[in-house]
């Protein structure tokens, strides 16, 4: 982790916490679990492993019952130990050493969400090397083939998995603190980027259109606009019940955006969408204040009437400009219907510590009020 922070991540001030979490996880699961895995306990199940790896590799590939046992020490292991066990007591020493208020069930819901990307880095690391270890390597350098992995598989899960739990001592005034609050160091360059406002060389299209659901709909919308010169930047293409609905935004050399209109209109096969083109015009210098803050919010809730009001309305009370709102609906715990919330929220206004924290107050009351189970706010500030 130390390694990660001073060299990949580029820190300049370490991450005592950070490092501590690892240290500890090291200390207590690598070093002792593990080893209690890997040695006693496979021993015991698989009493011919040790006989096994010793064999030339001409004997171990007749010898079927070897190659059962290989197989079932790696299921085992990357299949049962590392999901069941090893990334629980992981987010569990993140949560206990990193948070200032740990919460054992909001650890797990990290781990619920973040489950598919953890469990597909660990297998490409992991499976490759589990099947070396337990084919070829004694009892005695079990272990010692596992450190030298783990020193590759804590980088990765250091850079992967190291800054997700925030505490207050990490957030430098004016940012605010809290587990559901996030510092984003890069400022406001990380922020929604509108290309109609970047590329003023440029014109700039809304394509939208909605019709009977075909097969290949996107595929020729994008086709067309390509063979014309154009180019897709924000686009959002859906099947809704029987309808297909797309909305895009397209940048294009002026003098071929006629062509692109004309395109799209007399292309037969996209007829049925009844594509409207509409300029978009960027915004005259002078006419608007720059950003100086911005959020990025994430919300997830079960499903109900009004929510996408009210967290609109809680943005808009504050005078913050909703850059890029998109909503979805998801299947959540028990198969019950998530709400799920993603917007890009600027303000031209300076905020400091009292105006930080009345924003987050703003949104643990809105989080209790439509029992929300997610809250994520990222800050960028205008360094």
């Amino acid at each position: 982790d130390l390694l990660v922070q001073t060299v990949v991540e580029g820190k300049k001030e370490i991450d005592w916490k950070r490092n501590a979490a690892f240290a500890t996880f090291g200390c207590f699961y690598l070093g002792g679990v593990q080893y209690a895995i890997y040695v006693p306990l496979f021993g015991r199940l698989f009493p011919n492993a040790a006989s096994f790896a010793a064999k030339p590799i001409r004997e171990k590939i007749k010898d079927v019952k070897g190659l059962t046992a290989l197989c079932g020490q790696v299921f085992l292991d990357q299949f049962v130990h590392h999901p069941l066990l090893y990334f629980p007591v992981f987010y569990g020493t993140r949560e206990m050493v990193m948070s200032k208020d740990p919460d054992m069930m909001r650890m797990l819901r990290t781990y619920r969400e973040n489950m598919k990307e953890d469990l597909a880095a660990l297998w490409k690391v992991w499976v490759p090397s589990t099947f070396i270890n337990f084919a070829f390597m004694p009892m005695w350098a079990r272990i010692p083939w596992v450190a030298g992995t783990s020193l590759l598989w804590t980088c990765i899960l250091s850079a992967m998995r190291g800054g997700d739990v925030s505490h207050g001592e990490d957030l430098e005034a004016p940012f605010p603190t809290g587990a559901t609050f996030t510092l984003v160091k890069e400022g406001l360059d990380d922020m929604f980027a509108c290309p109609v406002d970047e590329d003023a060389a440029l014109a700039h299209l809304c394509i939208s259109g909605a019709g009977p659901d075909r097969i290949g709909h996107v595929a020729r919308m994008a086709r067309t606009i390509a063979d014309a010169g154009g180019n897709v930047t924000y686009s959002k293409m859906i099947r809704l019940g029987q309808e297909h609905v797309s909305l895009m935004h397209v940048s294009i050399p002026p003098e071929k955006r006629g062509e692109l209109v004309d395109k799209l209109h007399n292309n037969k096969d996209l007829k049925s969408l009844n594509i409207r083109a509409s300029p978009l015009v960027r915004r005259r210098t002078g006419t608007y204040q720059n950003a100086v803050a911005g959020f990025k919010i994430h919300c997830v809730g079960e499903d109900r009437a009004g929510m996408l009001a009210a967290i609109a309305e809680a943005i808009a009370s504050r005078n913050m400009s909703i850059e890029d709102v998109q909503t979805e609906i998801r299947r959540g715990e028990q198969n019950k219907r998530d709400f799920v919330v993603n917007a890009e929220v600027v303000t031209t206004t300076r905020m400091d510590q009292e105006d930080l924290d009345s924003v987050i107050a703003e949104f643990k009351k809105l989080k209790e009020e439509l029992n929300l189970r997610v809250v994520d706010i990222r800050v960028h500030m205008d360094n």
